[in-house]
């Protein structure tokens, strides 16, 4: 599948912050995610960075007027409000955003949003006492009684030498928000799903642990793919070094007893369970309070090791849908099939974590799904987030009544 954001009409506002020149890089990143991106700009903004670099980043005309008679758009304001599909103010100053609140139309850009259907995102940015100011706040809470998405501001150092809540928040963050915003209505809207990711570590003393190379990167693109389709998602993740996906609560675990543990209570009341973490199957038997010391005269070490409690296999709630992972060197879809019945699932997703182009940590995966019914389908290789999106394409199915 590709990205949400391939071949949507998105306006992109431009206000007159010093965090404009942050809107170059932003149309940019649209742009390469297929995005056709409409830059309107306010007259503050120009003083700020100029048409021609949105210009030459989107290969658009770049909208900076009301009334243009000489623009190939015609009326741009009614033009680019009936075609957007999503409209995204960043920078978003204070003043634009009571005009908003206010229901102002005395420039292009805020004609545009008075004109459009299409969702709103303002990410404001300012000086800190402006963001804070009762009027600032008043109005962003009137843009969020008005479905308005508000992203940011973040802290950070600010124009004015200060540090403070006013910064723009990263453009990775924007259309993080973005992708959620378009999907909100998707084929999985309000459903529950709950994702595991990372490779569970299991403590010998303070300093050391047994673990596996699960990086989560499956896991996280899963949770990206069910945000994208309009799914409120879980995820319970062991750990990792991903930066937690924007609109996705993540739960902290780190042993394999920590992530049954947050699973009985995440899948109370989720429609999905997707078992994409690698928990480990063995644990020490004990656990050495202090760190254990290398004795002297010896070199070899034992360390006794327990099985763990299986943690999908253990969650049993009528009507949730459980799917699993086989990570596997050898025999990958007989063992594979095997864990079905094992661990009462609706489907496996089957691996060979000897690929390089596969396997653990890898950006790519090249999968077998397997259902309780026996039907099998192999799968090109795909990126992770493709992937996601064809496991959920099955777990749509799976929630049709």
């Amino acid at each position: 599948m590709p990205s949400p954001l391939e071949k949507t009409s998105i306006i992109l506002g431009v206000t007159g912050s010093i965090a404009s020149y942050k809107a170059v890089d932003l149309a940019s990143k649209l742009t390469q995610a297929g995005a056709v991106v409409d830059v309107v700009m306010t007259s503050e903004a120009v003083n700020f960075v100029t048409p021609l670099a949105f210009q030459s980043i989107t290969h658009r005309s770049v909208v900076t007027e009301l009334f243009n008679p000489t623009s190939e758009i015609g009326i741009d304001h009614v033009a680019l409000a009936k075609r957007a599909d999503a409209v995204v103010v960043a920078p978003a100053t204070a003043n634009t955003i009571a005009k908003m609140a206010f229901g102002m139309a005395d420039d292009a850009l805020t004609a545009t949003i008075l004109a459009t259907q299409a969702p709103v995102m303002v990410c404001p940015a300012m000086d800190g006492h402006m963001y804070e100011n009762a009027a600032t706040q008043s109005n962003i809470k009137v843009l969020k009684d008005r479905d308005v998405t508000v992203v940011g501001p973040v802290d950070g150092y600010l124009a004015s030498g200060l540090t403070g809540k006013g910064r723009m928040a990263d453009q990775d963050e924007i259309e993080g928000h973005l992708k959620q915003l378009l999907g909100r209505n998707g084929d999985l809207r309000a459903r529950r799903i709950v994702v595991t990711a990372g490779g569970t570590q299991e403590a010998i003393d303070p300093v050391r642990f047994i673990s596996n190379r699960s990086s989560g990167k499956m896991g996280y693109a899963i949770a990206e793919a069910a945000r994208d389709r309009g799914a409120v998602v879980v995820i319970v993740a062991a750990p990792n070094s991903l930066q937690d996906p924007v609109g996705v609560n993540v739960v902290p675990t780190v042993s394999a007893k920590e992530m049954k543990s947050a699973l009985e209570a995440e899948v109370e009341n989720a429609d999905v369970l997707i078992m994409a973490a690698a928990v480990a199957d063995w644990r020490p038997k004990t656990f050495a309070h202090q760190k254990i010391k290398k004795a002297s005269g010896s070199d070899t070490w034992a360390v006794q090791l327990v099985k763990t409690q299986d943690a999908v296999a253990g969650v049993k709630r009528n009507g949730l849908i459980k799917i699993g992972f086989a990570a596997e060197t050898e025999d990958v879809v007989r063992n594979a099939k095997s864990k079905i019945t094992a661990k009462n699932l609706d489907l496996i997703v089957a691996n060979d974590i000897t690929d390089p182009d596969g396997g653990f940590g890898s950006a790519t995966s090249q999968v077998t799904m397997l259902d309780r019914n026996g039907h099998s389908e192999d799968l090109p290789l795909l990126s992770k987030y493709e992937v996601g999106h064809r496991i959920l394409d099955r777990v749509a199915i799976l929630l049709k009544p």
